[in-house]
């Protein structure tokens, strides 16, 4: 009802400025005939419809439509466009209580805004202080046709059950509370715009969105600590992880043994500790190395001005004060993996190195130690590739005016 009523008020307030769009979460088997009707109402009204149908992944149903139907709002609306939803007031006390009573914070109990303004899409909730009540009524005056889903009955479904059968044990008792718990999501509204600005703050003193200098977090008292991970690790998501997972992080990961390798996975992301860092990496970029089948020897001819793709990245072999023998252009220069336990005499250093203490000095990370690639001939080693460039290593071959390759990106 609150839908309909809300597309019979758009189309008097802005005619042939709205478009509807129907979301078939094919649960039901006549939610084809559902869309239909919708079709039929738009067109009386004049209002172009789109009837999209999706699937819903398996998991919590109520949490997988939701995700499936913003994803359905998301691919159809335009940049100039907002989306207008008919949630109204008791829908948003339900949202605060079902939220409190699974132990959410500041974030979760600010519920729903009137204006919504996300990075994908701007939401605008005009019937959010509307009681159910007067949305009844309202659509009775002007005889506004609905059908009623039947899930919205079953209380196996939490926002049925909170609507059936808490919400008439607490109206009994506090009949103002609908409008009491409103207030206190506006409220919680305030207190979110307050820490919202002290995450800002507190991100750009101790890192970005993909790394945490950790020595910097410490500074923070807990409670800022706390809050700070967990809207970190919340990024452009909807929603933020969970109390424990946030108390996982910092034991696991964060307060983990110095040498300790340890990793958490949270919804598509590793949370990883580099010396006194924290980052924060996609499950592709993590997992790259296990999951990428990499040849161990390769064969290349180089030119001057010619580009070379390696594992750490694109290379471009130019002029140099010091470089590699011009007589090497053109040559079959073999390019291998590093196995471990090869030891480097890096130009214009004294003495040869274990490559390992020179990777770890320069900081490449563990996770990106598997593009690294040896430049030999002949067994004589001519450099490494790295993520952080090439090292030319002293051999026969340096001279005055020679040639490099210079990471390009």
């Amino acid at each position: 009802m609150d839908s309909m009523l809300l597309l019979h008020l758009m189309s008097y307030l802005v005619p042939e400025k709205i478009r509807t769009i129907y979301v078939d979460h094919q649960l039901q088997s006549i939610s084809a005939n559902w869309g239909r009707f919708v079709s039929d109402q738009c067109a009386a009204l004049n209002v172009p419809c789109i009837v999209e149908a999706v699937e819903v992944q398996d998991g919590n149903l109520e949490h997988q439509a939701r995700n499936a139907r913003y994803q359905a709002y998301s691919k159809h609306l335009k940049s100039n466009e907002i989306l207008v939803l008919a949630h109204h007031q008791q829908d948003q006390a339900e949202t605060l209580m079902l939220r409190l009573l699974s132990g959410a914070g500041v974030h979760g109990l600010a519920a729903m805004k009137q204006v919504d303004v996300r990075e994908q899409f701007t939401i605008w909730r005009p019937l959010l202080d509307i009681s159910r009540e007067q949305i009844c009524q309202w659509a009775t005056q002007l005889g506004v046709q609905n059908i009623e889903d039947p899930t919205n009955l079953d209380t196996h479904y939490d926002r049925a059950w909170c609507r059936h059968e808490l919400w008439p044990l607490l109206q009994k008792r506090y009949p103002k509370m609908q409008q009491a718990l409103s207030r206190t999501s506006y409220l919680m509204q305030d207190a979110e715009d307050i820490l919202l600005d002290v995450l800002q703050q507190d991100l750009k003193h101790c890192g970005s969105a993909t790394e945490l200098d950790l020595k910097k977090l410490a500074e923070l008292s807990s409670a800022r600590q706390r809050q700070l991970l967990s809207a970190w690790m919340k990024g452009q998501d909807t929603y933020r992880p969970s109390f424990e997972m946030v108390q996982r992080l910092l034991h696991e990961v964060i307060e983990s043994k110095s040498d300790a390798q340890a990793a958490l996975h949270w919804n598509q992301y590793y949370y990883v500790r580099y010396q006194q860092k924290l980052f924060r990496l996609s499950t592709t970029e993590y997992l790259a190395e296990k999951n990428q089948s990499i040849a161990n020897k390769q064969t290349i001819l180089l030119q001057l001005g010619q580009k070379v793709e390696t594992l750490s990245g694109d290379y471009l072999a130019e002029t140099a004060k010091v470089g590699l023998s011009t007589a090497l252009l053109g040559q079959k220069l073999d390019l291998v993996m590093r196995r471990g336990g090869e030891k480097i005499h890096l130009y214009g250093r004294v003495g040869a190195w274990p490559l390992k203490k020179a990777i770890q000095e320069a900081q490449i990370f563990p996770w990106q130690r598997y593009r690294i690639q040896i430049l030999s001939i002949d067994n004589v080693m001519l450099g490494v590739f790295t993520p952080k460039g090439f090292w030319l290593a002293q051999s026969e071959y340096c001279e005055i005016g020679g040639w490099q390759p210079n990471l390009i990106s």
